[in-house]
């Protein structure tokens, strides 16, 4: 049994990292947060880390009503850019002194070109193509940014020193002449030291993951 437990927390790490929090939205209709990874094909009863994922916070929204569906949780919410994060989904793993931790954060839309996230990637310009990647609202320049399209496939791009990528060219209205039709999701990672308290417990490096997702048509 302990030789079990034991493996299992080295597994946790990857576990945490590989996942992410995305949101999707189409138009003006339900929001729909998911855990998993985006570049893998969604199992029939979603994915077996989704139980973790039981009260992301939706920001600026604390009446937000969470209705459980199959791999996703479901949200009314007004028109607009979505954004929500957790930092409860994985308590802290590793031994005393050594403990790491996860934060998740994730927007849908590119209406707004503003962050208001501690960690996100926001549009510079409305409906925009080219992204900022933020922290606390300062640029996180030379950071790797994986952009997964609407099959699925990555590219992996990396912030310049104003910290920002190009995903291809959009007009005001969204309408792309070069990228394909379809929703694309952007995710980029940053590991901090310690010690954090998180609501698990203290963790001596955390992992923040963000996630914009946005349609291009």
């Amino acid at each position: 049994m302990r030789t079990l437990f034991a493996a299992l927390i080295l597994c946790l790490p990857a576990t945490a990292q590989a996942h992410e929090i995305w949101i999707e939205r189409d138009g003006t209709g339900p929001a729909r947060i998911y855990l998993g990874e985006p570049g893998e094909p969604m199992p029939p009863d979603g994915d077996p880390e989704f139980a973790k994922l039981k009260a992301p916070r939706i920001l600026a929204q604390p009446g937000a009503v969470l209705t459980r569906r199959t791999g996703f949780l479901e949200t009314n919410l007004p028109a607009g850019d979505v954004r929500a994060w957790d930092d409860t989904v994985f308590a802290p793993w590793g031994p005393d002194g050594k403990k790491e931790g996860v934060v998740y954060y994730a927007r849908a839309g590119r209406a707004e070109a503003k962050a208001r996230l501690p960690f996100e990637l926001a549009p510079v310009t409305a409906n925009g193509s080219r992204f900022v990647l933020t922290r606390d609202g300062k640029p996180v320049p030379g950071a790797t940014v994986a952009l997964y399209a609407p099959d699925r496939s990555k590219t992996d791009l990396t912030t310049d020193k104003a910290g920002t990528i190009e995903t291809g060219k959009t007009d005001e209205t969204g309408k792309s002449g070069v990228a394909k039709p379809g929703r694309y999701l952007l995710v980029a990672s940053k590991k901090e030291d310690g010690p954090i308290s998180l609501p698990g417990g203290v963790a001596q490096a955390v992992y923040r993951i963000t996630t914009t997702s946005y349609v291009v048509r």
